[in-house]
């Protein structure tokens, strides 16, 4: 392919994101990975397109409304990506669907079954119509459609079921709408605990009994997506707490941008829900199977070990385990020598939360500050921090309000928080705080000693076994100078701070960086660029590393999710790799390595917070940390060399945009997330 126009330089975002998520479903097709392993990441695509529509769709359809007619940086208008959008949307349910075909058939070998209301034998119907009368008919709530009924309101992403109603004695026909709800399980098990029945189908088959005396003449299953993206206007805010809890309310009534239909529903009934949701035809997807295929999460909660993953269960770092043996506090190890740990191979708990809770419980720390982006539910960080401030230690917090579809989880441990004695800050106005950073002061033997860490995930106990993360633990003064300078910047008032070996964004990170992607370009085809992220789409950072391919230099890409940048183009991106890994964590590190980028040309490593992103580098605080120790290297080193192998299953992406599945045929001789746990635990017993 030769070097492409302007407007063609750049792969579009959306339609990236669909990739990914095109990638994420052929891992329920991979030979290797156990059968209910491959039933959730059929479940975890349903749940990422909801996400995307609720967000991504719904900025598109925001900007078309205002009359934006611009295109991006891929040549297309929000008005051309969403008729791409519809077409995609309706592939990808097309391969969802054929997947799960085949995974119910291997499902029904192992003698699991998901079955239809219409096939049951009539004492297994009878067994249900119970089940109905005694838990489900009691909760349901038939709202019709007539002068005195205005059309009902439709909760985002809530299961319901459409209804045309008539009187058999006048013929006078009605629109009803019954609501599933989830207060009972979504599958109902029947009582050999084998075969599974959506409840929408039961709700279907007593129809008639919510609508005594009238006659149901058909009945469909169906679902809206609304629009949840915060409108949050934080400069004209006078409390930024109150005006999220406001917005949070009023995104339930956010405008309706996709409509899921049951196959088979009449041209009627769809007229109906497409009208009175103001939505157009390409907005709707048809299914045979269920709707919302996140009920798949149900079965793979069975007890069923034969057919999940082996646990890999994490492993304490070898440097904590001889301190604990030696009953020395983590404080002591830090001091000796700074710590790299890598989540989930590594455990959280015993590092990063323990780290807090001996502060917390320390006599000689006397402040704690963090940044907490998404703190999780229940999070025994936030209760260290509670019982910190309880005991009088001064603890500062940095909530970030508006860390997406995490709002009233994060209101709720602010005000937790401020009512222990915690300073609460919500950050700077018009930017996230995305950064994860923790500044802990202790009065050592030897005087008062800054300890920090510096992480490329959340403080969040669940996601931490769950995402593959790097975090880094040190007392370097340079960088406990720079934390301090950082929180002093979001808790107060500053400007022009200058940090002595921080990357901080918005102010120099993507400067920074494409300064280093310069620099590297003076080497010419001896110079070399390794950066492992989730997304790439900065336009900056998408031209500078066509710049140094243009130069000789070798990049390669590792990147999750988003990528707008094209590789292999001949004339513009030759030298440059992109390739993608997904497995049973989801690979959320940023690892990014420059060969010449160091002191006298050495290597430069950094992890840190931000994807190579518009709204990472400049619309939010991000934190990236230079790593410095011979051993710390060797280790981002190793965990690069995995991702890179030629025989590690992986997709690359080619000049064109198009995904390829690469690497050997079966998915457990090739996963590299096996081969980091089998490496880390090797370390282990060495």
């Amino acid at each position: 392919m030769a070097a492409p126009l302007n407007g063609e330089a750049q792969l579009n975002r959306e339609l990236s994101w669909l990739d990914f998520n095109r990638r994420v479903l052929a891992l329920a097709d991979e030979v290797g990975i156990p059968l209910l392993e491959r039933l959730k990441f059929c479940a975890i695509c349903s749940s990422n397109l909801d996400e995307f529509f609720q967000v991504r769709v719904a900025a598109l359809k925001d900007q078309v409304a205002a009359g934006v007619t611009q295109a991006g940086p891929d040549g297309l208008s929000p008005q051309a990506q969403l008729a791409e959008i519809a077409v995609a949307a309706d592939e990808f349910v097309l391969a969802q669907e054929l997947v799960l075909d085949h995974l119910l058939a291997q499902l029904a070998d192992e003698g699991l079954f998901l079955v239809d209301w219409q096939s049951l034998a009539a004492d297994d119907q009878a067994h249900l119509i119970s089940v109905f009368e005694k838990r489900i008919f009691p909760v349901l709530t038939p709202l019709a459609v007539d002068p005195a009924h205005p059309f009902p309101y439709l909760s985002s992403l809530a299961l319901s079921l459409a209804a045309m109603v008539s009187d058999p004695d006048t013929g006078e026909r009605r629109f009803a709408r019954v609501k599933v709800p989830n207060v009972f399980a979504r599958l109902i098990p029947l009582p050999d605990g084998k075969r599974f029945v959506p409840v929408e189908q039961i709700i279907a088959a007593q129809m008639h009994r919510l609508f005594v005396g009238m006659v149901v003449e058909n009945s469909a299953v169906f679902r809206v997506t609304r629009n949840a993206d915060l409108t949050l206007e934080d400069e004209e805010a006078d409390d930024l707490l109150a005006a999220v809890e406001m917005e949070l309310r009023r995104r339930r009534f956010g405008r309706a941008v996709r409509l899921e239909v049951q196959h088979g529903i009449t041209d009627e009934m769809l007229e109906l829900l497409v009208h009175e949701l103001d939505l157009d035809i390409a907005d709707v997807t048809t299914h045979r199977h269920p709707l919302d295929l996140t009920c798949l999460f149900q079965l793979h909660a069975l007890n069923r070990p034969k057919l999940k993953d082996t646990p890999w269960p994490p492993v304490t770092a070898v440097r904590i385990q001889r301190a604990e043996t030696q009953e020395r506090s983590i404080f002591s190890m830090i001091r000796e020598r700074a710590m790299l740990v890598h989540h989930p191979y590594e455990s959280f708990a015993s590092s990063v939360e323990n780290f807090i809770a001996q502060a917390a419980d320390d006599p000689r720390v006397q402040s704690i500050k963090m940044t907490l982006y998404r703190a999780g539910g229940d999070s025994p960080i936030a209760r260290s921090l509670v019982r910190a401030a309880e005991r009088g230690v001064q603890v500062a917090v940095l909530v970030e309000l508006k860390a997406r579809f995490d709002e009233a989880t994060n209101v709720g441990w602010a005000k937790t928080l401020e009512r222990a004695g915690v300073h609460v800050v919500y950050g700077l106005v018009g930017l996230k705080t995305h950064a994860k950073t923790t500044l802990i002061v202790r009065q050592d033997d030897d005087g008062l000693r800054r300890y920090c860490h510096i992480g490329t995930g959340n403080y969040n106990s669940k996601t931490a076994r769950l995402y593959e993360d790097v975090g880094f633990l040190t007392c370097d003064p340079d960088v406990g100078a720079d934390i301090t300078e950082l929180f002093n910047h979001l808790t107060g008032y500053s400007r022009d701070v200058q940090f002595r070996s921080l990357l901080v964004a918005p102010r120099d990170m993507r400067n920074q960086l494409i300064d280093l992607i310069e620099h590297e370009c003076t080497f010419g085809s001896d110079g070399r660029i390794m950066a492992k992220l989730n997304s790439l789409a900065d336009p900056g950072m998408i031209e500078a590393l066509y710049k140094a391919s243009q130069a000789g230099v070798r990049v390669d890409l590792i990147v999750r999710g988003i990528c707008c940048l094209r590789p292999q183009v001949a004339g513009m991106s030759e030298t440059i790799h992109v390739r993608s890994i997904l497995g049973r964590y989801l690979e959320h590190s940023r690892v990014i390595r420059f060969q010449h980028g160091g002191e006298s040309d050495t290597p430069l490593y950094l992890i840190g917070s931000a994807d190579w992103m518009g709204r990472n580098l400049g619309g939010r605080v991000e934190v990236a940390v230079p790593v410095t120790h011979t051993a710390h290297q060797a280790w981002l080193d190793q965990v690069l060399a995995i991702d890179l192998a030629d025989d590690v299953v992986r997709h690359e992406l080619d000049a064109d945009g198009v995904w390829h599945r690469r690497g050997v045929a079966a998915f457990d001789a090739g996963d590299a997330q096996e081969r980091l746990h089998r490496w880390v635990v090797g370390r282990q017993k060495s």
